[in-house]
């Protein structure tokens, strides 16, 4: 097998040692720790393969730094439980947050040779580190969030998030998703008119998801409603988003009545990063972590200064505009330690004055006077043509800056007229 990075957690060091003298032999790389935060900073910077984790240890047991990683999404390596005092109970909880195997000690060199080739086996199917609401923080507003998703959890009913763009309505309908049942996530509405009941048969006993309920054309809102009326019967739950006001778009005959109706059933508010404020330094060190994570990036850590400078901020880009700050302190800071000034710099480049902005608003070429559908395709003409001018034509790039699949992308700038020069 190939040489692994396999982190041991243990306060005891003639344990410590004799498990990296066990496996340095069989030509891994070993990590050690010797308390929980000692194990904390090398699941960051070193990122192992798997972790022999002990359970009794003098700052935090190890089931608790277990639910921890488990909660931060950080549950992306095979974690293999160990103790002296073992007992089945503590092995099943173990196991049931997220443990890979528990071994009792003393360890016979065979049962851990075993248990290690069987955890770095298992290892290449784990999921990838992503954001997900359990790293939300622990604020009021986010466990009353929480409890709601959970108890409409219980049912298949179709459900209307409203929400802030960039803002994390779609972390809300992935907490409903559940394990190894079909996602289906919808930014081209086409489907709706032409094949609703292909999309039910695709997302049997799933989740379909509708980014943006309010954009669907009048064909488009009919087969949503016949999607709504047979989801039932495929065990599928329709969630929508929605970050304009659906009864305004009624009353303006811009949007159908009766589904409005249909919607209200069963709606959820999803709170604004500016509504739980005390989360912000939890949802900082998270998205650092999986920047980390997924790009190779270097750890750094954030000061209290910077922390409490990032929780004071406003936010109008939400969650969205939060992670590109995140992402451009880790990237551009050039200590290992962001400060109070990285995080000036960067908040500076994401501000704009007042007067900017309202004079940004005043110069974009869009005829306020035109029917609403008119009035957007020259907005959204306006949108690609500065990105393009700005990222150099990269269809790449432009597809990531607008979250468009490219297939869609390129027939989107078709409608629009819009050539792509090499």
């Amino acid at each position: 097998m190939a040489s692994r990075n396999i982190l041991v957690v243990d306060d005891e060091i003639g344990i410590r040692e004799l498990l990296s003298d066990i496996l340095l032999d069989e030509g891994h790389q070993v990590s050690l720790a010797e308390n929980a935060q000692a194990a904390r900073d090398s699941r960051i910077k070193q990122r192992p393969d798997m972790v022999l984790l002990d359970i009794w240890m003098p700052d935090c047991d190890g089931i608790s730094l277990l639910k921890e990683w488990g909660n931060a999404g950080l549950l992306t390596m095979p974690v293999v439980m160990m103790s002296g005092h073992g007992t089945i109970d503590t092995a099943v909880e173990a196991t049931r947050i997220g443990a890979f195997d528990f071994l009792e000690k003393p360890i016979a060199l065979q049962k851990l040779l075993k248990t290690v080739t069987a955890a770095l086996k298992h290892s290449e199917n784990l999921p990838k580190t992503e954001m997900n609401l359990a790293s939300f923080g622990k604020s009021l507003v986010i466990n009353e969030l929480k409890q709601r998703l959970e108890q409409i959890s219980r049912t298949k009913n179709a459900l209307l998030l409203i929400g802030k763009k960039g803002g994390s309505i779609e972390l809300c309908a992935r907490f409903l998703h559940g394990v190894d049942t079909p996602w289906v996530g919808l930014t081209e509405y086409e489907k709706l008119a032409t094949a609703p009941l292909e999309l039910l048969e695709q997302a049997r006993d799933g989740i379909i998801f509708i980014d943006e309920v309010s954009a669907l054309n009048k064909t488009e809102q009919k087969g949503l409603q016949l999607l709504l009326t047979k989801a039932e019967k495929y065990q599928v739950r329709v969630v929508c988003a929605s970050y304009s006001s659906l009864p305004q778009l009624a009353e303006n005959e811009q949007f159908d009545n009766a589904l409005v109706q249909a919607l209200s059933v069963s709606t959820l508010k999803v709170p604004a990063l500016n509504d739980h404020r005390e989360d912000i330094p939890d949802l900082v060190t998270a998205m650092a972590n999986l920047l980390v994570e997924t790009s190779g990036s270097n750890y750094k850590s954030f000061d209290v200064a910077a922390l409490n400078a990032l929780r004071n901020a406003e936010w109008p880009g939400d969650l969205a505009e939060l992670e590109a700050v995140v992402q451009n302190l880790i990237l551009s800071s050039l200590e290992e330690k962001i400060t109070l000034s990285d995080v000036s710099r960067v908040l500076e480049q994401f501000s704009a004055s007042p007067e900017n902005q309202a004079s940004k608003l005043q110069s974009l070429p869009v005829n306020l006077a035109l029917p609403l559908r008119e009035a957007r395709d020259d907005f959204e003409r306006f949108y690609f043509q500065h990105h393009m001018a700005v990222i150099s034509n990269n269809m790449s790039k432009l597809a990531e800056i607008s979250g468009l699949e490219r297939t869609h992308l390129y027939r989107k700038l078709k409608q629009l007229g819009i050539k792509i020069k090499g």
